[in-house]
Parts: C-alpha cells; structure tokens; sequence
C-alpha cells in the first residue's frame, strides 16, 4: 500500500518566508505544552467533579492509569516524530498512515477541537477576572470585556517570535505549580484531616462510583501535552527535543495531578473531600489552601488561576497558529496563511487569523448570551474532549499503519506493541467520552447530538477538501513527495 500523504508543512516550500526558526529546547516546549494544560486549572475545576461524579476518594488512580495509557501513546508518537519531517503532528502522522483524505479529516477535527477549547478558556478568564476584581471592592464588568482584553495581549504575543511566549509561559507556569505544591507540602506536613489517605491504594476503590466518568476528567487535564510536535520546525535538534519534551511534559503533568489530587483528598479525608467537592466544587481549593496554609494563599490561588487560564490560551494560540500555517503550506487553506514573518519567523498571518477566529467565537457567545463558564467553557471543552481522544486514537493506528508499510523503524515494541495497546487504551477512553458527552455539555442529549454531529461534519469537510481540491495537501517539493510515497 501506498499512500498520496504528504502533508509535510515545515519544509513545503523550502522559500523564503514560509519557514518557521527558533531555538527551542526541550525545557522551553515542556513549558508550553504544560501551559496548555492549564494545571492550576485542572487542579481547581476539574478534580471537584472527577471526585465528586467519578470514583471519590480513589480519584487520582484515575492520573495513573491515564498517564500509563498516554505513555504507550508517546511511544509511537515520538517514533513517528523521528521520521516525519514537519509540525502538523495529528493530521501529518494519521495522513501518512492512512492516506490524504483521512489525514485532512484529522486536520480540520483538530482546527476545530483546539479552537473550541481555546474559546472555553476564554469564557472561563472572563468570568474569574469578574468575580477577582468584584470581590476586592471592584466594579462588575461583562466577562467578554476582560475576555477581549485577553486576546488582545494573546494576539500581540503570538505574532512576535516563539521564545517569547516561552518565556512569558515558564514564568507564569511556575506560579501556577509552585502555589500547588505549597498547598501539597503544606497538607503532607499536618497530615490530612484524618491522617494521609490510603484510598487509592486498593483497587477496588477505583471501580466504585463511575470509573468512567473520573477517566474522562482526568483525561481532559492532558489536553495539549500532545502539541510537543507542532513545534518541531522551532526546535534545536527537533528528532531529540521533541520525543524528550513528550515524555518529559507528560510525566511532569500525571505526576503533578495523582499527586495533587491525593493531597486535596487528605486535605479533607475520603468522606469528606466527597462531600466538599460537591457541595462547594468551585471553592474547594481556595478553601483548603485558606485552612492549611492561611489566607494570603487562598488569594494567590484565585490570581495565579487568572493566570493559568491566560498561559492556557497563549499556549492553544500558537498551537492553533501553528496548524493553520501548517495547512496553508500544503494549500489545504489559502497559502497566505503559510506565510511566516520576515523578523519574528513566526507564523504572523496565521496568527492573525487564529484570533480573528477566536474573536468570532466570543461574539458569537455574546450574542447567544450563553454564560461564561456552564455554557462557554463546559460545552466548548466537551466538544473538545471528544475529538482530541479520537485523533489520538487515530494517530495509535496510523503509527502501525505506516511502520508496518515502510519499515522504517522495526522495533516491535515501538511501532507495534506499545501503539497498539495505547490504541486499545484510547480507543476504550474515546467510547467513555463520547457515550458521556451529555454530562460533559450540561446533561443536554439534544446538544451532545449536535456537537456528534459539528465534530463529524467537519471530520468529513475536510476529507471533503482533499477530494474536491486534489493538490491540497499535497508537498509541492517532487523529490520529497516521491520519497514519502514511497
């Protein structure tokens, strides 16, 4: 079998001015990739719910099993990174397993999953930057006031050059974590409230409650480990950095959530983190920061959660830009967008485009008048959820595929065993997010159809592109294409 795959879109042109350059290392894409996961978020928003809707106090098993699916995942992954030249990650590696249409499918289901993540994040910062400033005596301001605030200082960053938004994430991202690990060390320290909690070590905790609805969670706080690739052409000695970022940013993330996870559990013991994260789910954290290490933390928290979300957005932007760029250099989307900026090196038009699009989606819920967080941030990161767990599934069975084609790297345990068991693993997690799809948007069977639907829809648009534009796609250097059809 042969494949017309070639979407290769750091080295499509090989002109001047659709190159993108840097110096990244491995240390600078951990810390952007680890921001786009928006730690401090996960840890003050999404644990409440895994604890209190999945399996309680047995929650943070949920990281572990996780981390061990996502790492069979990596394997491939990063034996994939090794080979494929070019930053389109998901859709390049699913294109050169299973051929251009599907590969261009993929390319518009991630467009599409990052931007509607990207957008919840900036419903969920418009709403706490409200609710920061009326609770210290400020005046209510509309959330998509702040939240255009946000994309403004998110576009400007992105047009400049990579490192900077490097730096301005690994500043912002250790504040996030150090608060964190304050509030861990400081619950370690005194014990808990009933002593440590020994709940995750008997498995039979983990099956009790809803499993299922605690992986999905879980799984949602690794959103954006996977984008160490879209930085390849940015990267020193990318067949190095990359899979070492990979590994590294998806350790420190599983590592960092079971960890934390067990500690709020200590913080308020098996039975009573339950009953708290039920009862108070948004306040959970700042609560126990308050009664373990005082107050001034409690109100770190609540800043350090403002900028956590605005290190996530940042970080989804120049994912984002970096995909639209991607896809302008194989003529998948106008090739203007492939274009990269004389100074920056950096993908300027993209990222002009990526917050006109997220500028769409803000007016879009304004006029809707959908709420900031129940609506804007639950529904667009459930839609989100489900299609990045299915193009990773994709991606498990493309590393297979395209192994076995070519050969070019006959490690079994590489490219056959470990994918294909993070394929079963995914493929497990993909069903679970997709049957709970309802809980994730509210309960609303109507919208959760609806959702199927967009996230199918425009799986098949871009499948559509490739048949009605034969060049998309397509690598416009002859030697290169032959050599990957091959």
């Amino acid at each position: 079998m042969t494949t017309d795959a070639v979407l290769e879109p750091g080295v499509a042109t090989g002109g001047q001015g659709r190159r993108l350059a840097g110096r990244l290392g491995p240390t600078a894409i951990v810390f952007m990739v680890v921001a786009a996961a928006a730690p401090l978020t996960v840890v003050a928003g999404t644990f409440p719910i895994g604890i209190a809707a999945g399996n309680g106090a047995a929650f943070p098993a949920s990281y572990v099993v996780c981390t061990a699916v996502l790492l069979l995942f990596a394997v491939g992954f990063t034996a994939m990174a090794r080979h494929i030249r070019g930053a389109g990650a998901f859709y390049t590696y699913i294109a050169h397993g299973f051929g251009r249409h599907v590969g261009l499918g993929a390319a518009f289901l991630a467009l599409l999953s990052y931007t509607a993540v990207q957008g919840g994040v900036y419903g969920y910062i418009g709403a706490a930057l409200d609710g920061f400033v009326t609770a210290h005596g400020g005046p209510s301001v509309p959330w998509y006031l702040y939240a255009l605030a946000m994309l403004a200082v998110v576009g400007m960053l992105g047009y400049r050059h990579i490192e900077l938004s490097g730096k301005v994430l690994g500043i912002l991202l250790v504040c996030e974590v150090g608060i964190v690990l304050v509030i861990n060390l400081a619950v370690i320290g005194r014990g808990g409230a009933e002593g440590l909690s020994t709940a995750v070590l008997h498995p039979g905790n983990f099956f009790a409650g809803a499993p299922g609805i605690a992986l999905i969670f879980a799984l949602a706080g690794y959103i954006g480990f996977e984008a160490t690739a879209v930085f390849r052409d940015e990267a020193r000695d990318p067949a190095r950095t990359i899979p070492r970022a990979t590994y590294v940013a998806l350790l420190l993330i599983g590592g960092f959530y079971a960890l934390s996870s067990w500690a709020m559990v200590s913080a308020w013991g098996d039975g009573g983190v339950v009953a708290m994260a039920a009862d108070n789910p948004e306040g959970i954290l700042t609560e126990t920061a308050t009664r373990y290490v005082g107050s001034v933390t409690g109100d770190l928290v609540q800043i350090f959660l403002i900028t956590s979300l605005f290190a996530a957005l940042l970080s989804f932007h120049n994912v984002l830009s970096r995909y639209i760029f991607s896809l302008g250099n194989t003529r998948a989307l106008p090739r203007r967008c492939g274009r990269s900026h004389i100074r920056h090196s950096s993908p300027h038009i993209a990222s002009v485009v990526q917050t006109v699009s997220a500028l769409v989606l803000i007016v879009a819920s304004v006029l809707t008048r959908l709420d900031p967080v129940t609506q804007v941030f639950a529904w667009f990161v459930g839609t989100a959820s489900v299609g990045i767990v299915v193009l990773m599934t994709l991606t498990s069975a493309a590393v297979v595929v395209y192994f076995r084609r070519t050969r070019f790297d006959t490690r079994v345990w590489h490219t056959l065993i470990a994918p294909g068991l993070g394929f079963l693993g995914l493929a497990a997690l993909s069903v679970l997010t997709a049957a709970n799809l309802p809980l994730l948007v509210g309960g609303s069977a109507t919208l959760a159809a609806v959702i199927g639907v967009l996230l199918a829809g425009t799986f098949l648009g871009g499948a559509a592109v490739a048949v009605l534009r034969p060049h998309a796609g397509h690598h416009e250097n002859p030697e290169i294409a032959k050599e990957i059809a091959q």
